[in-house]
């Protein structure tokens, strides 16, 4: 890691989340709070009675998207995010409530403000990217 003018600089975002174990506890805690958070209930409620596959594979895709180990690419090839996501309703609610969702899991687990700022911006690309339904 560099510094410059005495602050780390980081070569990728997942250097910058702390690796592997904090990517872990974002996704821990952003499934938790699906789970339990009534304000997500419609996003929940898209994903089925258990998530733990899910988990599993946010987890493995965030690792690689920000930079780290490749996880997700090693076990199922190019994500193709929209094509996996075509069969689950998203609409503007859902991709409100993932990002907000996500955002208090980034608030909750530490991640630091300026790296939290930049993910949420890609997030919202992403999430928007992926809305099948118009509402």
């Amino acid at each position: 890691m560099q510094h410059i003018d005495g602050k780390p600089v980081f070569a990728t975002p997942f250097e910058w989340i702390g690796g592997e174990a904090q990517v872990k506890a974002l996704t821990e805690r952003f499934y938790d709070l699906m789970d339990l958070a009534p304000a997500y209930a419609e996003l929940r409620a898209v994903h089925g009675s258990s998530l733990g596959g899910a988990r599993d594979k946010l987890f493995w895709f965030l690792c690689g998207w920000m930079g780290g180990p490749q996880h997700y690419t090693e076990r199922f090839g190019h994500p193709m995010l929209r094509a996996r996501h075509m069969p689950f309703k998203i609409g503007i609610l859902e991709r409100d409530q993932w990002l907000a969702c996500m955002d208090q899991a980034m608030r909750d687990t530490g991640v630091p403000d300026d790296l939290r700022t930049r993910l949420k911006a890609s997030f919202f690309q992403t999430a928007d990217w992926m809305r099948n339904t118009p509402a």
